[in-house]
């Protein structure tokens, strides 16, 4: 389903190679335990546990970008505020997140709340509440340059508004 809302990938290609390796060592463990075609056992075992970390693990994440997806922006900030809330009360999940969740993203999923929490007020209009959470976004990860381009692009808007 594709739609008109930018999704941004920002890759962690160390996360990546983690993630072959463990596709390899199934490969391997598949051949060991000598089950026909390994390669493909391999493939479809690596993407049960890629859907059931993800399905159980991150839900909230998961159903907020479903509702981005579908431009209903109201009902995904609820999803991201848990979401944020959840990886706040387990920051070794969010910190581990290629380990345990076989996430290749370079941005956390607190950091990824913030932003789509942001993106979200931004797109319904209430352009004070998504600068704030830009701000808390750039407070917390200071590197961060979704947050950065988010304000950046909020901060023109306003001045283009009060010329």
């Amino acid at each position: 389903m594709a739609s008109g809302t930018p999704i941004i990938r920002q890759i962690n290609w160390l996360a990546l190679a983690f993630q072959l390796c463990v596709f390899v060592a199934m490969v391997f463990l598949f051949q060991f335990l000598q089950v026909g075609a390994p390669s493909l056992m391999a493939i479809a075992a690596y993407l049960v546990l890629v859907y059931f970390l993800r399905f159980f693990l991150a839900k909230y994440h998961r159903y907020g970008m479903m509702f981005i997806k579908r431009n209903d922006f109201e009902h995904a900030i609820p999803y991201f505020e848990s979401s944020y809330a959840y990886f706040q009360e387990k920051p070794w999940l969010d910190r581990f997140r290629a380990i345990f969740l076989l996430s290749s993203s370079r941005i956390s999923y607190k950091e990824m709340a913030l932003v789509n929490i942001a993106y979200c007020y931004s797109q319904l209009g209430n352009g004070a509440q998504a600068k704030a959470y830009y701000e808390q976004a750039l407070k917390e990860f200071p590197d961060s340059a979704i947050a950065k381009a988010g304000l950046n692009m909020m901060n023109a808007a306003g001045k283009e508004e009060a010329e």
